[in-house]
């Protein structure tokens, strides 16, 4: 019976190690990478896009986005009524939108996608707001992010 109580016990040290292998094998890998080294076409569009999306706050317009420049479901999810509540927030608390500043590049070492970190600035400078914008292998958006800055990305 003790032999059978202390070899369950092993199986189940067993499993629950492998499990949490698994889960660990599944989160992506970033490494920083110099923006220099990124072709000046994917830094631009990803520009253009992050910036197309925070300038619908001064505007109030936003041109959705083409299968072309971004995934189905970026597409879906920035909707003209979404993007009025984030901006409505935004230029309350902040003041209008005035440019994105690149800080960081940051590859996904999985599936070769980037993430670009943006300093955002606004009329209100009090705090320093963060605009993540992912490519993926594609040159299509596949995530886009706003927070507050925070040196260290996570």
């Amino acid at each position: 019976m003790k032999r059978l109580l202390l070899l369950t016990c092993i199986l189940l040290f067993i499993g629950c190690k492998t499990k949490q292998k698994a889960v660990e094998e599944k989160r992506p890998t970033f490494s920083v990478t110099a923006p220099e080294t990124i072709p000046s076409d994917l830094k631009s569009k990803a520009y253009s896009l992050g910036k197309r999306i925070l300038m619908t706050c001064n505007t109030s317009k936003f041109k959705p986005f083409t299968t072309d420049e971004a995934t189905a479901s970026v597409i879906s999810n920035t909707t003209q009524e979404r993007l009025t509540k984030v901006c409505h927030k935004f230029r309350v608390k902040y003041g209008d939108f005035k440019d994105i500043y690149l800080s960081e590049v940051l590859k996904n070492n999985r599936d070769g996608s980037y993430t670009f970190r943006y300093k955002a600035k606004y009329e209100r400078d009090f705090v320093t707001k963060e605009l993540r914008v992912t490519m993926d292998k594609n040159q299509k958006v596949s995530a886009i992010k706003s927070t507050d800055w925070v040196d260290k990305f996570n």
